[in-house]
């Protein structure tokens, strides 16, 4: 991208597509400052659910229609890709109520939103360790990035029982399968070539990582994808985040100075 031509890329990017006509201006921010690429750890569903009296379950579907809004907003702002931290490898250690109600929310986005996915030009792509998951459900996520392949306007990419170390420890293995077949020499490993063995091997790293409900860690999401990302926590908590707290980060982010240690 123009504005950021010294951020460092591990990945392949597809050419930046012209934006959309209906982008228009984050705040006081130009186009040029809006990042590609926002990655966001969807944190509070249960806490939402606790402040109200509620089961945890209304919390995550509530925290499903903030998904909409949100993903509605970045294509609007003219984002490329965003990442949602939908479920993570840490997260079957929940209850199996919780577990399973979660797999029912995923299974009716993916039934339910193709439509509005493939009305905004929106390509849908899960990265994560999907042998975790029941077979019809890995079934319906093969069949919803299949149809929604062509579109072109944004990538959502769902992490779902997803882990950022257990990412790299299937690449590295990845690679000493290669080593060992005689397919790469050591020498040849990179950052480029690790990379490419990531299950976000395709995407340009995240310029921008958000987190809600106020905590502030990473949480083993995309460690080495986010190793020049800018960070933007908020209180708000998930179900509440919506197009207005959205434009608050992409606001924040526009005022950052990203040097990447070259000053």
């Amino acid at each position: 991208m123009p504005a950021f031509a010294d951020t460092p890329r591990h990945h392949a990017v597809q050419p930046k597509a012209a934006a959309p006509q209906d982008a228009s201006p984050v705040g006081v921010a130009d186009a040029a400052s809006v990042p590609r690429h926002v990655a966001i750890i969807m944190d509070g569903n249960g806490r939402w659910a606790k402040k109200r009296g509620l089961p945890r379950v209304l919390g995550h579907r509530e925290g499903a229609k903030a998904v909409r809004r949100v993903v509605e907003q970045a294509a609007q702002r003219g984002l490329e890709v965003v990442t949602l931290y939908s479920f993570s490898t840490e997260n079957w250690k929940r209850s199996h109520d919780e577990v399973s109600d979660l797999m029912g929310l995923l299974r009716h986005y993916l039934k339910h939103e193709l439509e509005t996915l493939s009305a905004n030009r929106i390509r849908l792509r899960v990265i994560g360790d999907r042998s975790a998951l029941a077979s019809d459900l890995q079934a319906l996520i093969t069949e919803v990035e299949a149809q929604t392949a062509g579109n072109s306007r944004l990538l959502l990419q769902l992490a779902v029982s997803y882990g950022g170390r257990q990412d790299l420890v299937q690449a590295a293995r990845s690679l000493a399968e290669a080593v060992a077949a005689g397919r790469l020499t050591p020498q040849e490993i990179d950052e480029s070539s690790l990379a490419g063995h990531l299950s976000t091997c395709g995407t340009c790293d995240p310029d921008l990582v958000i987190r809600t409900s106020g905590e502030q860690r990473l949480s083993n999401f995309l460690l080495w994808e986010s190793a020049y990302a800018e960070f933007y926590f908020t209180p708000v908590l998930w179900p509440d985040f919506g197009a207005a707290e959205l434009d608050q980060a992409l606001e924040a982010f526009s005022e950052r100075s990203r040097r990447f240690g070259g000053r």
